[in-house]
């Protein structure tokens, strides 16, 4: 007889059964544990960020400014005068509209850890959780009039009587305009 030990009956040890499979083998308890940290990877995944709800902007907090603003696509499109209302708060949250009367024509938007914009005109939205995406201008913008450099590859010029001109030499995209005070 062998020894006697906690996993043995009659003298022999028990094992866990084992798969074989393209020259390799597992114990079915490996198995088990890959299954479960599959399931926990997948359970947990990315998840697409929920819309942000819409911004009150009488709430407290908030810094207003409406101005106009000559907008342009890129280099080899025509530039679009609307109006802007730009709104900030102290917890780094944004809204952002571009207006050409009489519908808003984009909407973006930002909090501390997320950020969303939304084309009117394609009714498309898209959003995203931390920093916002450095090739969008309208989430640029808020950032630039605080003060702070925009993202690469984005310029920023203050211009005479309160104008201002942020721009993206690779594309041509820009937006030159005002804001009341």
């Amino acid at each position: 007889m062998g020894s006697k030990n906690p996993g043995s009956s009659l003298g022999t040890e028990r094992r866990a059964p084992v798969l074989r499979g393209r020259g390799q083998e597992f114990c079915a308890p490996e198995i088990g544990r890959w299954s479960l940290l599959f399931a926990l990877l997948f359970l947990t995944a990315c998840r697409t960020p929920q819309p942000l709800p819409p911004v009150n902007l009488s709430g407290p907090g908030w810094t207003v400014r409406q101005g106009q603003v000559l907008w342009r696509a890129r280099t080899d499109a025509p530039e679009l005068a609307g109006e802007l209302v730009v709104a900030t708060r102290a917890d780094h949250s944004s809204f952002v509209q571009f207006t050409k009367s009489p519908l808003p024509f984009m909407v973006a938007q930002t909090t501390s850890n997320s950020w969303q914009i939304h084309s009117v005109p394609d009714d498309r939205t898209y959003s995203g959780r931390g920093k916002p995406p450095a090739r969008v201008v309208w989430l640029q913008l808020p950032r630039c009039l605080a003060g702070l450099p925009p993202a690469k590859p984005w310029h920023w010029e203050t211009l005479d009587n309160d104008r201002w001109h942020l721009y993206n030499p690779r594309t041509g995209e820009s937006l030159e305009g005002y804001l009341s005070p």
